[in-house]
């Protein structure tokens, strides 16, 4: 049986998680006030419907105890709606709220009022492009718990014809390379005598501070 959730806000982000996840097989119930934007969201959601999200008995219709998931993704246009709707969720025995926050103040809130994991997507995508403005060759980010991060660099000139062991980059900048992608090839999970080669891509873990070394050094030795 498939997995359902509710998607309540169809803005670009809203629309965007409402149609990955539909992609992903999953039954999305996309829900908004905005008759155009429900219309678009039909075209790949199992069900779409327009109503406001703070109407009680409108959201009670919906059953959000038997969704496995579901995320109020009201943007800037109304906080206090997310606010209620996420209460609302809470209250109807949601078994999992993720609610979408546009500041520290209003992801507290909805904290309190019950959303299970708050997320401020404008923030994170900040915070992602900022090492790939500061620093040239970082092709991706995606944080991982524990303050962790996973990141895709191009390999730096300075790594080239050096095997991972020699280049000791756990003990020197507590960056682990966990696979290497190398043009024409399946994903490597290297061994600590690979040798790195011109167009690899290497995909390491580290924390912040770990690869911002790595990549000062990287620069450094480049100039």
């Amino acid at each position: 049986m498939s997995k359902q959730a509710i998607v309540i806000g169809l803005g670009q982000f809203g629309m965007a998680v409402a149609q990955a996840l539909s992609e992903r097989g999953v039954e999305v119930l996309a829900v908004d006030v905005q008759a155009e934007r429900v219309r678009l969201a039909a075209q790949f959601a199992a069900e779409a419907a327009c109503f406001d999200a703070t109407d009680e008995d409108a959201l009670a219709k919906t059953s959000p105890e038997r969704r496995e998931v579901c995320v109020c993704a009201i943007g800037d246009d109304s906080k206090e709606g997310s606010i209620i709707a996420t209460a609302l969720l809470r209250q109807m025995g949601a078994k999992r709220i993720i609610a979408r926050a546009n500041d520290d103040v209003h992801a507290r809130i909805l904290k309190l009022v019950g959303a299970h994991h708050v997320v401020n997507p404008e923030r994170r995508l900040g915070e992602r492009l900022a090492n790939q403005i500061l620093y040239e060759g970082i092709l991706g980010e995606m944080d991982l718990a524990g303050g962790l991060k996973v990141t895709e660099l191009e390999a730096p000139q300075s790594f080239l014809g050096e095997t991972l062991a020699s280049l000791s980059l756990p003990t020197e900048y507590g960056v682990t390379v966990v696979t290497i992608r190398r043009p024409g090839e399946a994903v490597l999970l290297p061994k600590s005598d690979e040798v790195v080669q011109e167009g690899d891509v290497l995909v390491v873990v580290s924390d912040e501070e770990g690869i911002a070394k790595l990549m000062e050094a990287t620069q450094s030795s480049g100039d």
